[in-house]
């Protein structure tokens, strides 16, 4: 692809990806696409294959938004516990940044996608499973340094931990309060120091 497909091609992510997580994939029309763009239908499909192609490069799009600040605070602590509080500590911020961009994409995609854009939801499935695969390796880790307890379950603790911050983002967006999300942080902070071998 020349640069300048590039350049109109990263333009056009940049402003579709969050009219896509706002208004799902069925709610987001082609004349939604054009008229956020000021673009031709032409000119959309001259640099993405559909409006499938499209809504996946968008999710990408959306994710990295979410997943790449919360790995650069990951990455600077050594420590399994001090990484796992900072993920909680990454989504006490979520509810405004990921808000601005029209909620959490892994949520919306996988409710919104299931049953008209099987390529979609698996997307937002592989992400989901990369996180708690993510959560359980830093939890491994801890156990075979000597920082998290050598029984714990680093699967279901990791499955659990991810389920329940989902959980706080679902209820907080549903409620249009982000009070339920640093509630479920809080308990889940607390759960992250149990883990912590004395």
């Amino acid at each position: 692809m020349k640069q300048k497909d590039r350049s109109t091609a990263d333009f056009i992510l940049d402003t579709v990806a969050p009219l896509f997580n706002r208004k799902g994939y069925v709610g987001t029309s082609l004349s939604d696409i054009t008229e956020a763009t000021q673009l031709t239908k032409g000119a959309i499909y001259c640099n993405f294959k559909n409006k499938e192609d499209l809504a996946l490069q968008a999710f990408y799009k959306n994710v990295s938004h979410v997943i790449d600040p919360m790995t650069e605070a990951i990455r600077a602590e050594n420590n399994a516990i001090d990484k796992l509080l900072a993920i909680t500590r990454f989504y006490r911020t979520y509810y405004r940044t990921a808000g601005e961009r029209g909620g959490c994409p892994v949520l919306n995609v996988g409710v919104d996608a299931k049953h008209v854009n099987p390529p979609l939801y698996q997307a937002a499935r592989t992400i989901a499973n990369n996180l708690m695969g993510n959560l359980e390796r830093i939890i491994a880790k801890g156990m075979e340094y000597r920082q998290i307890h050598s029984e714990t379950d680093a699967r279901k603790v990791a499955q659990s931990l991810y389920a329940f911050i989902e959980g706080g983002i679902y209820v907080a967006f549903l409620n249009d309060d982000e009070h339920h999300l640093l509630q479920v942080l809080d308990l889940a902070d607390g759960m992250i120091r149990e883990l912590a071998n004395k």
